[in-house]
């Protein structure tokens, strides 16, 4: 049964692991975004493609961070939990030089407590 103690576990997981995967690229860290998915994650952007499994992944982020592309903020975050161990996050987002809107990041809860990606759809608007 979840329980409002299950949720606050989930929510401050949800939390960290997206704050460390924002705070890693802006850094430039492409390695520690890849790092925030599972192995077997899905990544799909609108317009670019599907991407499948942390090493697809970390090169996505790699081209773009070597692209020149940085400060990604969230706009107005939403996590909706979805049971004890997954919750989907949406929000806006923009960087310096893109924006647009996350549909569907889905995290996991890890045995280990934290929160990993298994889905991250969003679309690249301008």
């Amino acid at each position: 049964m979840l329980t409002n103690e299950n949720n606050k576990g989930l929510l401050k997981a949800v939390e960290l692991a997206s704050n460390k995967w924002q705070k890693a690229f802006n850094r430039g860290d492409y390695t520690e975004c890849a790092e925030q998915y599972e192995n077997n994650a899905v990544m799909n952007i609108e317009p670019f493609g599907q991407y499948i499994g942390k090493d697809e992944i970390k090169s996505f982020w790699k081209k773009l961070i070597e692209d020149g592309f940085n400060d990604v903020q969230y706009l107005s975050p939403t996590i909706e939990v979805l049971d004890e161990k997954t919750a989907i996050l949406s929000s806006g987002w923009k960087m310096n030089k893109a924006a647009g809107t996350i549909s569907k990041e889905l995290w996991v809860l890890q045995d280990n407590g934290t929160a990993k990606l298994k889905i991250d759809n969003f679309e690249v608007t301008s």
